[in-house]
């Protein structure tokens, strides 16, 4: 019968533990891309709650902010408990070619997804190039 004891794994699992306990908020992953005139902004946030999910802007920074729950059943025995809970926090600083009027935000299947539109004046227009022959033109 082989041994399924690892001294090593069971001491960092304590470890963890002992840290966790300053419940300092959790990072979420994110995707962040742009696609035409919009940022899109994918956030893992798995198990999470829709009602404690809290995205906010102040200004030109973007906060998003979740909870998740510990599951507390009584009467059993955890094997394995790896899913964090706690709050989850991750802010960004949006820059001036965005349109802070119409973000918009959804949650579905895990993530929330942020959409920030590009402004008008930070999409790309031509410039009409004219001629002093054809000013000349026009003034005549």
């Amino acid at each position: 019968m082989a041994l399924t004891f690892d001294p090593f794994s069971q001491l960092d699992r304590f470890a963890a533990s002992v840290l966790d306990s300053v419940r300092a908020p959790r990072l979420m992953p994110v995707d962040l891309y742009r696609d035409g005139d919009r940022y899109i902004l994918h956030a893992d946030l798995p198990g999470v709650d829709p009602g404690s999910i809290d995205v906010d802007l102040d200004g030109g920074q973007l906060t998003i902010r979740a909870q998740r729950t510990a599951d507390t059943r009584e009467g059993v025995r955890w094997l394995a408990r790896e899913r964090g809970a706690g709050s989850f926090l991750r802010q960004f600083t949006l820059g001036d070619g965005v349109d802070l009027d119409g973000i918009s935000a959804s949650y579905e299947s895990g993530v929330l997804s942020v959409i920030i539109p590009v402004s008008e004046r930070a999409k790309p227009r031509k410039i009409t190039v004219e001629s002093t022959e054809q000013r000349q033109a026009i003034d005549a």
